[in-house]
């Protein structure tokens, strides 16, 4: 099965997550279908915390891909921020 997850990067104590669509039989940060967007959890200033390309999310959506709940809270979070602004 596909699943849409975050796959983590960056160095100890400064995370940064690429959010990918995976095999699920894959390790969380191994090999993936493709990379969907990013999430950077201690971007400060002007950085740019998360970005998501929607229209690949949900071309896997449609062909049976599973979301984590992280990456579902995420993305409910950024259309609710999108839609206030």
């Amino acid at each position: 099965m596909v699943v849409i997850r975050l796959s983590r990067g960056g160095s100890k104590k400064r995370p940064f997550y690429n959010i990918v669509a995976a095999d699920s039989r894959c390790r969380r940060d191994g090999r993936f279908l493709e990379r969907v967007g990013f999430y950077n959890p201690v971007a400060s200033g002007q950085a740019e915390t998360l970005r998501v390309s929607t229209d690949r999310i949900e071309h896997w959506v449609s062909n049976g891909a599973q979301m984590s709940d992280t990456v579902a809270r995420l993305l409910r979070e950024a259309k609710a921020k999108a839609a206030a602004a």
